[in-house]
């Protein structure tokens, strides 16, 4: 190298660099502003999070609602279920604390009638095959299931 190209070089390391840039024109991290840093940046709007919260906690509590409503509805048809099973069991009782004179069979139906002592009676004979003269109060029809539960077909 010449002297001349050594004494450029030095006088070249010995001048600070000076940015033309204004230092109010830029930012040390660009990245970190909540906001774009060139005119051809996206549009950054802040958060409002307040906002999205409050969207959040509706959304949960409105799935929340539909999951309870449909809980609800099982528990009541639940509910539902073991009435029936209830009124079986109750109605089975009265049929089994009655008076009959035959052994009823699975699947057949039957008739439950009051007489005026306040005491049941079981029978084959229908409501309406009496004739004119009822001497019973009509109670249920039923039908003996397989479990030995009676179901109500027809009554009161």
């Amino acid at each position: 190298m010449t002297k001349e190209k050594k004494k450029q070089e030095q006088a070249a390391e010995e001048k600070p660099f000076i940015n033309p840039i204004d230092k109010d024109k830029t930012a040390e991290n660009p990245h970190l502003l909540p906001y774009a840093h060139t005119v051809a940046g996206p549009v950054i709007k802040p958060m409002d999070r307040g906002r999205v919260k409050g969207q959040a906690v509706a959304a949960m509590y409105e799935q929340t609602d539909t999951q309870l409503d449909q809980i609800r509805e099982q528990v009541n048809l639940l509910a539902a279920q073991a009435k029936k099973i209830q009124d079986r069991v109750e109605m089975s009782v009265k049929i089994y604390e009655a008076e009959m004179n035959f052994k009823p069979l699975m699947g057949h139906t039957y008739h439950l009638y009051e007489k005026k002592d306040g005491t049941f009676v079981l029978s084959m004979i229908g409501p309406n095959e009496w004739g004119r003269k009822k001497p019973y109060t009509f109670l249920y029809t039923a039908k003996l299931m397989s479990d030995h539960t009676w179901e109500m077909i027809e009554g009161n």
